[in-house]
This record gives structure tokens, C-alpha cells and sequence, in this order.
């Protein structure tokens, strides 16, 4: 192509041109390691980006969903493969993208697959369930600890750890943190710690490392290990990055050895805090208490009957002697009535009483046998007779009767 500032070639000349020179090129064999998976619902293309591992280029890939599914062991970000692909590129949008015809697996690439479908499979057997975690202890009387001898990682945890809580007692195992024989002395120290019944909970810990280096800790043989054993396992394995298959089955992971440390033993100077806060607040609760206890009482005193107790009862005397009088008026009143009705009834009777008819001069006949006469025909001549006055009798015999002439004026 011949351009000259005087005869410039068009952009969509130069990118139809680089079109075709990069299709000219034809299918290439392109190592690179794989930064980002896409899988879209409903496509059945899968887009993924390869990056370069020493220089900063990436290049976007596409492959069939049949492609990247037939895939075994499976892709996962962060894995080295070999692609044969097709490049391609775009004019409209200027870039550069290959669409994979075949996926390798190479390095650590392999290696991280292998240990992708190693979980799977853990994790189908229900190794890794939540509901098999135990929780730690909130002050074990011992702590187990599996490490190398004289490392960094049993510095951190010892150190760490006596100086939250000085009293902590450790039961210390060293093992190979690293090689062929790494996995199997972790496995007997933890199976050791495990037996011990003065273990409360064991920690297993390392340093950072490559991935080559923490391989021993995604070995079959010690998850189950771990996976079986009754004291709850802290897992504190490499950095916070790092995350082998022992962090899945472990009770508790930590993202340091340190992180591990402040996971199985409480703060001694934030304990104390937390009972001094606790106490504060109690003896605040029961200082409350009492001040209203007391506010109560205080109120109770202070009314009239409680702060004189006697004025109550004098009250109650003056009204019981006002009653005591009204009482005794009224039952005088209904007395002086009674006994003016009974001299009167008395008098009434009295004026009735032939006693009293008597005193006035007159007197009663009887007969011996006590009868009254009165009539001159009830008394005969030389009959005996009682005359009864008023102040007594008087026993007499007649002489002779006379009876009364009626007179016609009487009967008028």
C-alpha cells in the first residue's frame, strides 16, 4: 500500500488492510494464561480473556460452550493453557480477538485443574458441609499446634497468642511443612494432637508459599484426615490469597498464622473490659433498683397517715365518740318515750281496774261460792254474802232483799 501526505489512506482503509493481513495468518498455537471466564445464560459462546504472564497484554478469546464443557479437568481462571485459535479482527471496533479451536492444559494450569475437580468431588461427598463445623472453644485449656519446627509461623502463633492471653497452654508437633512427606506428618500430628484429651483445639499453620509449595495441604489423604477427626481444626495455611482444599474442611480458617492466634484465644485485656463494663452495668442496674425502691418507700412515707399514724386513729376516736353520744341520746330518747307510754298504758289500766271503781265508794257482792251478785235475786234471806271494798272483804249475811220498783221516767 503506497501513501504519501499528499494521498493518505482512509482509517477504514488501514483497518479493512490489517483485516486481512491478520486473517492471511491463519489458525496459531497461543500460550497465555486465563484472567476472566464468562458464561452468558441463553449463549452458547463462551468469553474469556488470556493474558500474557510476563508482559501486561491480554487478548480477548471466544470458544463454543461445547468446546469449553468438554473440557476435563474443567478451565478455571488463573490456569495456563495452549489455545490453537483463529485470529480475528474487528474494523469497526479496532480490536484483536481469537476464537479457541482447541484448549490445552499446561503447568500450573493442569495443576490448578487437577485441584479444581479434586474439590468437586470433596464437596460432593459433603466433606466441606457447614453443617459439620464445630465451634471453637471460647478458652481451650491447651492448644494443639502443628508446624515446622523453628518457624516464622510458630513465632507468630505462640507469640501472638500469649500475649492476648499469658495463661494459654500449647502442645506443640512439628512436622514437614513442605515436600513429598509433608501431608503424611501433618496427618499423623493432627491424628496425635487428636488422641490427646487435653486438647481442646488444633491449629495447623504455614507460611506463604507458591502453589507447587502448598500442594501437601490439598492432599486427599489428609482432608479426610482432618474431616474425621472430634477436636476443631483452625486452618492458617500461606496469605489471605492463598486458599489450599485443608481451609475448606477446617473448622475455622484463618488468613494468617497470626489471624489464628486471636481465633483460638480471647484478648485478656479486652475480656477484662468487657466484665468491667458487664459489672458497671449491674451495679448501675441495681443502683437503679434501689433509688426507685427507695423513691417508693420515701413517698409512701411522706403521706399523712404513714408520717402520723396516731392522727388517723383520733379521727377515727372523735367519730366513734360522736356515734357513742348519738347513741346513747337516741336510746335515752326512745327510753323516756317507753316509759311515758307505760304510765300511761299504767294510768289507762288503773281507770279501767274495778279496783279503782272500788275506791270511789262502791263495792262487789259475792256469793259463798264466789260469784257475783247482781241481782237481788241471786242473795236470799240468811244467805252469806262477801262484800269486796278496796282495801278488802267483808263477810256478812242477809237479813231480807228488796228489789227496785222501775219507774215508766227511768225507762225514758
Amino acid at each position: 500500500m503506497e501513501t504519501s501526505p499528499q494521498s493518505p489512506a482512509p482509517v477504514r482503509q488501514i483497518a479493512n488492510a490489517i483485516a486481512g493481513w491478520v486473517d492471511r495468518l491463519g489458525a496459531v498455537w497461543v500460550e497465555g494464561q486465563v484472567a476472566q471466564v464468562s458464561r452468558r445464560p441463553g449463549l452458547n459462546t463462551v468469553f474469556m480473556t488470556l493474558r500474557d504472564p510476563v508482559a501486561d497484554i491480554s487478548v480477548p478469546v471466544t470458544c463454543s460452550r461445547t468446546l469449553f464443557d468438554g473440557l476435563n479437568p474443567p478451565l478455571v481462571e488463573g490456569a495456563s493453557v495452549v489455545v490453537h485459535a483463529k485470529p480475528s479482527y474487528y474494523a469497526n471496533r479496532g480490536t484483536l480477538s481469537l476464537y479457541a479451536r482447541e484448549i490445552r492444559m499446561v503447568g500450573l494450569g493442569e495443576l490448578l485443574a487437577r485441584l479444581e475437580r479434586r474439590r468437586q468431588l470433596l464437596a460432593a461427598e459433603g466433606l466441606f458441609a457447614s453443617e459439620l463445623k464445630r465451634r471453637l472453644p471460647f478458652l481451650p485449656g491447651c492448644v494443639g499446634l502443628v508446624t515446622a519446627a523453628s518457624s516464622a509461623a510458630e513465632r507468630d502463633v505462640l507469640d501472638n497468642a500469649r500475649r492476648r492471653w499469658p495463661a494459654v497452654r500449647f502442645e506443640v508437633v512439628h512436622a514437614a511443612m513442605q515436600g513429598q512427606r509433608a501431608a503424611a506428618d501433618v496427618i499423623e500430628a493432627v491424628g496425635r494432637l487428636d488422641r490427646n484429651p487435653d486438647v481442646d483445639v488444633i491449629v495447623v499453620a504455614r507460611g506463604g508459599g507458591s502453589v507447587e509449595d502448598l500442594l501437601p495441604f490439598s492432599d486427599e489423604g489428609l482432608i479426610r484426615a482432618v474431616a474425621a477427626v472430634r477436636t476443631p481444626v483452625v486452618s492458617a495455611i500461606g496469605h489471605e490469597p492463598d486458599q489450599p482444599l485443608l481451609d475448606l474442611v477446617a473448622d475455622v480458617r484463618a488468613s494468617t498464622p497470626t489471624d489464628a492466634a486471636k481465633l483460638v484465644v480471647p484478648d485478656v485485656v479486652e475480656e477484662a473490659r468487657s466484665v468491667t463494663l458487664a459489672r458497671d452495668r449491674i451495679r448501675g442496674a441495681v443502683t437503679g433498683f434501689l433509688a426507685r425502691e427507695q423513691a417508693g418507700l420515701d413517698a409512701l412515707r411522706s403521706r399523712p397517715v404513714l408520717a402520723d399514724p396516731r392522727s388517723l386513729v383520733d379521727s377515727r376516736s372523735d367519730e366513734v365518740a360522736l356515734l357513742r353520744d348519738r347513741s346513747r341520746r337516741c336510746l335515752g330518747h326512745a327510753l323516756d318515750r317507753a316509759g311515758d307510754d307505760l304510765v300511761h298504758q299504767r294510768a289507762r289500766a288503773r281507770s279501767l281496774s274495778p279496783l279503782a271503781t272500788l275506791q270511789r265508794g262502791y263495792s262487789v257482792l259475792q256469793d259463798a261460792d264466789g260469784h257475783v251478785i247482781d241481782s237481788v235475786a241471786g242473795a236470799t234471806s240468811g244467805a252469806k254474802i262477801a262484800v269486796r271494798l278496796a282495801d278488802g272483804r267483808i263477810h256478812a249475811t242477809t237479813t231480807r232483799t228488796e228489789p227496785l220498783e222501775q219507774r215508766e221516767d227511768d225507762d225514758d
